[in-house]
């Protein structure tokens, strides 16, 4: 099967972005263990010990993984965000691109003309999906530590599909964020943290982890900080002059206000 018509089909599936890496192990895998030695991963305990070292292979994941799928949806609105993270106002972006990768797996049964070994990654799964993605041609990790693509920004969300499937890989294009620090800058609480080749986000300064990843309060050094972000932060982003280019977002799922409770 030729990754061109992977790539029709996924567009077919509502993905705009998509590509193909090879299933194997990726030198990120060292700086991850890096950055979780640093005690930037906070409290979040599941992406260290046995889940952590998972990452270090997809073949950990299904065992017959030739390739990895990476594809990425776009749900930028225009507007006022109030308070909440644009990736968090509409529908669950989960079940979202869950479900068009289900439709891609089923399209591609149908092309090879018998199921295949396969498993459907989104978010949740111990995958260095920003890692695969940049691999797979998708875009550059920038200082903000999203993947950026030319002529889209970084307002997409990504997910995989591995699969048995022998298919010709993509190749990663060159970081494009130069010396352009303004994300850096930008971070109310310091939580983008230079080191070499990019940028380490230290989730315990995060917004982002204080807001939604971890329950409780958020601590009385940071709350003059906020800047009226209640749920998530895009500061970021927001700020990023890639993102200037960014198109909006075509699906209902992520035009529809949904209500939090904390």
């Amino acid at each position: 099967m030729r990754s061109e018509l992977v790539k029709a089909l996924a567009a077919e599936c509502g993905f705009e972005l998509a590509g193909v890496a090879a299933a194997e192990p990726l030198e990120d895998f060292a700086r991850y263990q890096q950055w979780l030695a640093r005690g930037m991963a906070g409290e979040l305990s599941y992406l260290g010990g046995r889940r952590g070292q998972m990452r270090a292979d997809p073949r950990l994941l299904l065992p017959a993984a030739r390739s990895v799928i990476c594809v990425g949806k776009l749900y930028y609105v225009p507007g006022d965000p109030a308070g909440v993270a644009r990736m968090a106002r509409g529908e669950d972006y989960h079940r979202v691109v869950r479900r068009g990768l289900e439709r891609l797996r089923a399209r591609l049964e149908q092309a090879a003309g018998a199921p295949f070994p396969s498993r459907i990654c989104v978010d949740t799964a111990p995958l260095l999906e920003r890692s695969y993605a940049r691999r797979a041609g998708l875009g550059w990790i920038g200082k903000n530590a999203c993947l950026i693509r030319e002529r889209f920004g970084s307002w997409f969300v990504l997910g995989e599909l591995l699969v048995s499937l022998e298919l010709e890989p993509d190749s990663a294009p060159p970081d494009r964020c130069g010396a352009c620090t303004r994300c850096i800058d930008a971070c109310p609480t310091g939580a983008l943290i230079p080191v070499e080749r990019g940028c380490f986000l230290d989730a315990r300064r995060c917004l982002s982890y204080w807001t939604i990843e971890r329950r409780g309060a958020v601590p009385d050094e940071l709350r003059p900080l906020m800047r009226g972000w209640a749920y998530g932060c895009d500061i970021c982003q927001e700020v990023c002059p890639w993102n200037r280019f960014s198109p909006v977002t075509s699906d209902p799922a992520f035009a529809a206000p949904r209500e939090y409770n904390r």
